[in-house]
C-alpha cells in the first residue's frame, strides 16, 4: 500500500532505511560457509575493533535487537533479587512491555527526570533500601544516551552518576541505542562516553543510526575500571554474559551478518578513530542526524512562538514542539510522526520529531513550509 504522504516520516530514526554501506557489508559478509555462533572472520575483527573503540579489555557480544541487548545486560549485573534504577522515561521503562522484569526477573525502579536526565542525588535516594528484604535491593543503574527526550548527559554529569552508584556498590548500564548521536552532539569519543566515565555495560545501537538489524553488549574491560565494585561487576558480567544471551534467544546462528554491521558503522581494525573528514560510519551518521534536528528547531522556532512552541532542549536528534491538534492532524497528512504527550492547553499537543542519518535538508524545510502552512 502507498503511503500517501508526500513528505519522508519524522516518526522514528527506526523508519529509515539501512545506511548502503551496511548493506554492502552483510553482501560481503555472504561469502560462503562461516562457522556458526560467533566464531568467524567478521565477529573476530568486530572484537578487535570493539578494544580499539572502547578499550583492550572490551568484550563484545553481538545481539538481535536492543530490548535484547537491555535484557542481557541488566541480568548480567543483577542478582535475581536486583533492582534496577531508571529514568521514568526510560527506554526500559516505557517501551520494552516490562522485558527487564519479564524476562530477567528485575525490578525497575524509577526516578522522576527533568529532561529525562536524572542526578547523583536521584540515585542516592535508593540506599537506604539495599539491606531491606521487603524491598528490591538497587544493584544496577541504567542511564539512557541520549536519553528518550533527545538530551544527553554531559561528560561530567556522567561521571558523577557513575560515581555514586559505585559507591553505593551498584553496577552501571547504558542503554547506548542512540550513543552515537550523544558522542557526536559532545564531539567526544565512544570511549570517553563509557569506559573512561565510569560505565560497566553498554547496549550499543545500531539500528537507529543505520543499522539493519542488530545490536551488541559490550562489557567494558575490568583493568579499565574506576574501582573494585566497577571492576567485579564487569568480570561477573563477562562470565555471565554468554549465558544470558543464549538463555534470552538473543544469539544470532549466523552471528556474522550482525558483526558485519557492526563493523561497517564502527570500522574496521586500524581504521581511524577520528570525528574529523575521516570519520567512521557511526559519526557520519549521528553528526548529520544531529544537525538536521538543530535546523528542523531553527525552522520551526521561526514560525512564531506562539502557535508552535519548541518545548525541550534540542541536543541530539530529537525535536520535541507543542502545536494545536487540529494542525498536528493535517501535518500529520504530510509527514507521519507522534504525538508525545499533552500540550499546555486541552486543544494542544507535544509532538516528537525525530531525524536520522538519511534525513535531508530539503525535507526539513519543506516540512517547517507545510508547518507554516497548517498554523495559519
Amino acid at each position: 500500500m502507498t503511503d500517501p504522504r508526500t513528505l519522508p516520516p519524522f516518526a522514528s530514526d527506526n523508519y529509515a532505511p539501512a545506511h548502503p554501506d551496511v548493506l554492502a557489508a552483510v553482501v560481503a559478509a555472504n561469502d560462503g560457509y562461516a562457522v556458526a555462533y560467533g566464531d568467524d572472520p567478521w565477529t573476530a575483527r568486530l572484537d578487535a575493533r570493539v578494544r580499539e573503540v572502547f578499550g583492550a579489555g572490551a568484550l563484545t557480544f553481538p545481539v538481535l535487537n536492543g530490548t535484547g541487548a537491555n535484557v542481557v545486560s541488566l541480568t548480567a549485573l543483577s542478582p535475581r533479587w536486583g533492582g534496577v534504577v531508571v529514568s521514568d522515561v526510560a527506554h526500559v521503562n516505557t517501551d520494552e512491555n516490562g522485558a527487564p522484569e519479564r524476562v530477567g526477573g528485575l525490578k525497575l525502579l524509577a526516578c522522576p527526570s527533568v529532561d529525562g536526565r536524572i542526578t547523583p542525588d536521584d540515585v542516592a535516594r535508593w540506599a537506604g533500601q539495599r539491606d531491606d528484604v521487603h524491598r528490591a535491593h538497587p544493584a544496577v543503574l541504567s542511564l539512557t544516551q541520549s536519553t528518550e527526550l533527545g538530551t544527553v548527559y554531559p561528560l561530567d554529569a556522567l561521571r558523577a552518576l557513575t560515581h555514586v552508584a559505585h559507591d553505593l556498590g551498584m553496577a552501571v548500564h547504558v542503554d547506548g541505542s542512540r550513543l552515537a548521536n550523544a558522542a557526536a552532539a559532545l564531539g567526544c569519543s565512544l570511549r570517553a562516553l563509557t569506559t573512561d566515565a565510569g560505565v560497566d555495560v553498554v547496549s550499543l545501537g545500531a539500528a537507529k543510526n543505520g543499522g539493519m538489524l542488530g545490536e551488541a553488549v559490550l562489557v567494558l574491560g575490568p583493568d579499565d575500571a574506576p574501582d573494585d565494585a566497577s571492576a567485579r561487576a564487569r568480570e561477573s558480567a563477562a562470565a555471565a554474559v554468554p549465558f544470558l544471551r543464549k538463555a534470552s534467544m538473543q544469539l544470532a546462528s549466523k552471528t556474522r551478518f550482525v558483526s558485519a554491521q557492526l563493523l561497517a558503522l564502527l570500522g574496521e581494525p586500524g581504521e581511524p578513530l577520528s570525528t574529523g573528514d575521516d570519520a567512521p560510519l557511526w559519526h557520519r551518521n549521528a553528526a548529520h542526524a544531529n544537525a538536521m534536528a538543530a535546523r528542523l528547531r531553527a525552522g520551526l522556532e521561526a514560525l512564531g512562538g506562539d502557535v508552535v512552541r519548541v518545548t525541550r532542549p534540542t541536543e541530539a536528534n530529537a525535536v520535541f514542539a507543542t502545536l494545536p491538534r487540529a494542525a498536528a492532524d493535517r501535518l500529520r497528512a504530510v509527514a507521519r510522526f507522534y504525538d508525545w504527550a499533552d500540550g499546555e492547553t486541552p486543544d494542544r499537543v507535544e509532538a516528537r520529531l525525530m531525524c536520522a542519518w538519511d534525513t535531508a535538508p530539503e525535507t526539513v524545510d519543506a516540512f517547517v513550509a507545510a508547518a507554516a502552512g497548517v498554523l495559519d
